[in-house]
């Protein structure tokens, strides 16, 4: 019997008002976790693209003052390598932490699922105690 029926067949019971007002909270809330997601991944996206803008910009503009006033941008080449290296060290360093982040986050998932999993379980064993005693003492009682 699923939650709805037994919320039917009993509407002015506690209970059934209680289930019927948790599943429409619920509901609410798991129809709108695509859309903050959806905006959150837009407002990161524009974010990434307006920085990127403003320092593409900043890097024109410095480039163009600096041809135009005739001063010297030409740099040895250890200076690009140690550039060009920094740059690899932060790109790396960037994307093992993604990657720390996205296990993290599987991980916590999981560790949800789990817990999900083992609440069930544990409100099956207290159904199954409960239903135990219940009867034991019904038998005591008719005798």
């Amino acid at each position: 019997m699923s939650k709805n029926e037994t919320t039917q067949k009993n509407p002015k019971d506690v209970f059934s008002a209680y289930q019927e007002n948790v599943d429409r909270l619920f509901n609410g809330i798991k129809q709108s976790v695509p859309q903050y997601h959806q905006s959150i991944t837009n407002v990161q996206q524009e974010y990434l693209q307006a920085y990127e803008n403003m320092v593409d910009s900043s890097i024109t503009l410095q480039k163009e003052y600096v041809k135009k006033t005739g001063i010297a941008a030409d740099v040895p080449e250890t200076t690009l390598k140690v550039i060009h290296d920094t740059t690899e060290g932060f790109v790396k360093a960037a994307s093992i932490q993604n990657q720390m982040a996205l296990t993290t986050i599987d991980v916590t998932q999981q560790n949800i699922k789990t817990f999900n999993d083992n609440a069930k379980s544990f409100a099956d064993l207290n159904r199954n105690i409960l239903q135990s005693w219940i009867s034991v003492f019904t038998t005591k009682n008719n005798n």
